[in-house]
Formats: structure tokens, C-alpha cells, sequence
């Protein structure tokens, strides 16, 4: 019966330990704003991150004092400052490594119309943290003089905390209602904290989730970033699919439910999707990679739509590779993505099943060169992928798809020794070709290059007399062709 009390007791001494770190920032701004006569909280994700023991770098808080004394009182403070968001009451300022934010307390309405809120600012903190998302981010603690203070916890977030629960201050329906998007957060923060949502959390966002429609796609992407980004991705994303988000924002994923691959080795193409990226993500070096991580969870989205019988009872999914980097094309850009991300995204599914057909080493050198210069700066991404794509429960295969991997990793290791292959190019530049053939700057030029970076590929490295002499009999026999 003792152990929930001593649980709390130790993680709120060690969330006052880890904000004792920060005594050199909370003492002085606590008492800038105790002598203007004003209350100061840290709140919000900035104490369930103490609480936690993941305390970043970006520190949020609340006071009852309005925008402009609150940019007053930074002016001569902060070593940097803006405000941008102070018609919602914010005040961004830059201390040191710190970012903070300091929002006058609120107490806003909704339309449930849109998920931008009436602003109206509040009097008291209670009012503050219960017009929150999640109890887990409705905690406060008071700055003072003396730095962190007082815990505040009207609204017992600190048990959701030692339970890993994320609910709702109010009920679920009327906090969604307000903000659509709090649904997506919800499930952001099961992949970032590996919390488990409230029952009655996840029955309201599958009864509410179409109402994700209100919401823009740039915020979508973002919190959609965020999840797969997290440490627990598989876990939120099994939630978008189970609570219907995904078929609002990501229907591609739910779509490749009960699509039975061609070695009948999963229940499904949807499974073997998130096996793969749990096993991109153990591949991975330093940070989560974004490319990486959608490359993997994506790479099979072309399946279900090039799935066919074939007699004898066997599935085949012909060109779902050229199929798929289509539909992430498609996806990508409807959710804003950059462009560069979204080529990138889209070149590794292109390129994922390219491997298979080295078979037990049978590329030529040409075949491998083109495979370095078609992945290009993508080629660490494609390895790893290529090996999380590995998921037969067949030792003997397993083992020998990754065999017969690292064979062509060595290959390429001893080719880009020998010939520098990240930077394949054509032996003569465009004015070595222009020179050569007599020729003005135009289409006939490139055209040219790229049979000389043709050739490159096939050959390897000529010396500069082997590129003339190949580049004159390919002029001689276009020039033939012509007057033929």
C-alpha cells in the first residue's frame, strides 16, 4: 500500500533535482516577476518532462501577468526575443541554450468549428490547467525567488504519470471537440513516452475521428512526424489504425491490412510493414531518421493494389515497388511534405526490391554501379532498408539474404575503392564533348553525357583516348543513321 506514495515521493525529488539544474535561470526570472508582483509557473510539458527525467532545453511557462508586461519584463533580461504568438498571449524569448515561452493564463472558448480558439485570458491557474489536453501536462510547478517551489496538481496528473495513462482534464468528447488534433497528440505521446491511452480516450477518438478533417495538413504531418519519430512508433501506429485516424490521414497503412504476402509468411503485408521498421529503427546510427522510418513503414504500400493469384495457389505483386513510390508521391504531397523528402521517401520504396534480384552475387560490375548511382546519397538508407526487409522466420533464408547482402556491400566497397563511385561521371566533361564533336551548346551535348555516363556505368573508368574514340564512333553512327 506504501509503494504509490514512495513512487511519487522519489519522482517529485527527482523532477526537483532536475530543476535544480536550472536555479541559474528559474531564480532570477522568478524574481523578476515576484517583484513586478506577478505569479510564474513552469507547466505543461515542461513539468511532465521533469517528472519524467527527460527534461529538454525548451521551458514553458504561465503567469497572471498580460503580454505586454510579460515583454516588458524580458526586455533587458532575455538575450533574445519575439512575439510573435502574443495574440495568443505568448512571449518567446532566448537565454543562453534556453527557449522559453511565457503565456498569460487562459480560460478560452472554442467554436468546434475550426480548432483555433477564442482567446481569453484567465485569472487563476486552475483555470489555466483545466483547459489542457492531458493531465499529464496540466501540472505546475510555482517560481519564485527561490526557484522552483511549489508542485501544483489540481487535476492528479502526476498519478496518470506513475500509471503511463494519458487522459483528459475533462471528459474526451469535449476535449476533442475543442481540438481535433488533441487525438493525434494523444497517440503521439504513446509513441514518444510509451504510455497506454484511458479506455475512454481511445473509445472517444474512435468514435470522433473524422473530425481530424478540421484540422490542416501541415499540423497533421507535423504530429504524424512526431509519432514516428518516438521511441514506441509501432504501438501508435497500431492505435491510428485501430481508432479509424489513419484511414482519415494515412489510409495507405490501414489498406494494407489482411493483404496476405506472396511467402505467406504474415498474417498480412500491414504486419510485416511494422516488423520492418522496428528493425530499420535498431539499424539506425544517432537520431531517429524520418526517411528512413516512413521508407520502412511505406515500402509495401504498393501491394494490395498489384496483388494477383496465380495458378496454384500462389500471390504475386508484380511492379508494387513502381506502384508504391507512386502512391508515397501522392501521399506525401497531399500531407505537404518537402520535396526533397518526399523524393527521398519515394526513391528508397523505388529501389527496396532491387536487391533481389542479386541472387547469390550474379551482378556484373555494371549492375552494381548502377545501383550505387541510382540509390546516390540514399545508399546507407537503402542498405539498412534493405536488410530490415529481411523477415522470414526461415533461419537458413534469413541468413542467406543477409549473406549475400553483405557480398554486395563488400563489392561495392572494393569498386567505390577503386573508382571513387559516388561520383560516377562521364570521362569527358561537356566541353571536352563540344570540343571533340564541333558542336555548339545545345540538346546534342547532353545527349553525349549521358552516352558517355552510359558507358561509364558499363565499363568502369576509360582513359581519356578510350572516351574519344568511343565518343567518335557513336557520332559516326548517329551521323550514318541520319543520312540513312
Amino acid at each position: 500500500m506504501t509503494e504509490l506514495p514512495d513512487r511519487r515521493t522519489r519522482l517529485l525529488a527527482a523532477a526537483a533535482v532536475e530543476l535544480q539544474g536550472l536555479a541559474d535561470v528559474l531564480v532570477p526570472l522568478g524574481t523578476l516577476f515576484a517583484d513586478a508582483g506577478h505569479e510564474l509557473y513552469l507547466v505543461g510539458g515542461s513539468v511532465r518532462d521533469a517528472v519524467l527525467g527527460r527534461l529538454s532545453g525548451d521551458l514553458d511557462f504561465t503567469t497572471d501577468a498580460r503580454p505586454e508586461q510579460v515583454d516588458e519584463l524580458l526586455r533587458d533580461w532575455a538575450d533574445a526575443r519575439w512575439d510573435t504568438g502574443i495574440a495568443f498571449g505568448t512571449i518567446s524569448v532566448r537565454k543562453g541554450d534556453l527557449i522559453i515561452e511565457i503565456t498569460t493564463f487562459r480560460a478560452d472558448a472554442y467554436d468546434r468549428v475550426s480548432r483555433n480558439p477564442q482567446v481569453r485570458f484567465g485569472d487563476s491557474l486552475d483555470d489555466d490547467l483545466v483547459r489542457r489536453d492531458f493531465t499529464i501536462n496540466a501540472m505546475a510547478v510555482r517560481v519564485g525567488r527561490d526557484g522552483a517551489q511549489d508542485f501544483c496538481d489540481p487535476l492528479d496528473g502526476l498519478s496518470a504519470a506513475l500509471a503511463g495513462v494519458i487522459d483528459t482534464p475533462a471528459t474526451p468528447e469535449e476535449s476533442f471537440a475543442d481540438d481535433p488534433l488533441r487525438m493525434l497528440r494523444a497517440i503521439r505521446f504513446v509513441s514518444q513516452l510509451g504510455f497506454r491511452l484511458a479506455p475512454r480516450v481511445q473509445e472517444a477518438i474512435t468514435a470522433m475521428a473524422e473530425q481530424i478533417d478540421r484540422i490542416t495538413v501541415e499540423r497533421i504531418r507535423v504530429e504524424l512526424d512526431k509519432t514516428i519519430a518516438g521511441e514506441h512508433p509501432l504501438e501508435a501506429i497500431d492505435l491510428l489504425v485501430e481508432t479509424g485516424l489513419a484511414e482519415r490521414v494515412l489510409p495507405e497503412i490501414p489498406g494494407m491490412r489482411l493483404t496476405i504476402d506472396e511467402h505467406h509468411q504474415h498474417k498480412d503485408v500491414y504486419q510485416h510493414s511494422l516488423t520492418v521498421l522496428r528493425q530499420a529503427i535498431d539499424l539506425e546510427e544517432g537520431d531517429p531518421d524520418l526517411v528512413l522510418r516512413w521508407a520502412a513503414l511505406l515500402h509495401d504500400i504498393g501491394k494490395p493494389a498489384t496483388r494477383r493469384h496465380e495458378s496454384g495457389g500462389g500471390v504475386s505483386f508484380h511492379h508494387h515497388e513502381v506502384v508504391g513510390a507512386k502512391m508515397v508521391r501522392k501521399r506525401m504531397r497531399a500531407l505537404k511534405y518537402p520535396k526533397a523528402v518526399v523524393d527521398d521517401v519515394a526513391q528508397l520504396v523505388f529501389l527496396h526490391l532491387r536487391f533481389h534480384g542479386y541472387g547469390d552475387g550474379t551482378w556484373t560490375d555494371s549492375a552494381v554501379r548502377r545501383y550505387v548511382t541510382d540509390a546516390g546519397d540514399l545508399l546507407d538508407r537503402l542498405h539498412k532498408l534493405v536488410r530490415a526487409d529481411c523477415t522470414t522466420r526461415n533461419k537458413r533464408r534469413a541468413r542467406r539474404l543477409q549473406e549475400n547482402y553483405d557480398h554486395l556491400e563488400q563489392r561495392i566497397a572494393d569498386l567505390a575503392a577503386a573508382e571513387d563511385l559516388q561520383r560516377v561521371r562521364p570521362d569527358l566533361d561537356g566541353n571536352a564533348i563540344m570540343e571533340l564533336l564541333d558542336l555548339p551548346p545545345g540538346p546534342l551535348v547532353g545527349q553525349a553525357w549521358r552516352y558517355l555516363k552510359e558507358l561509364r556505368l558499363d565499363r568502369g573508368p576509360l582513359s581519356r583516348d578510350e572516351a574519344e574514340e568511343a565518343l567518335r564512333q557513336w557520332w559516326a553512327e548517329r551521323r550514318a543513321a541520319a543520312d540513312g
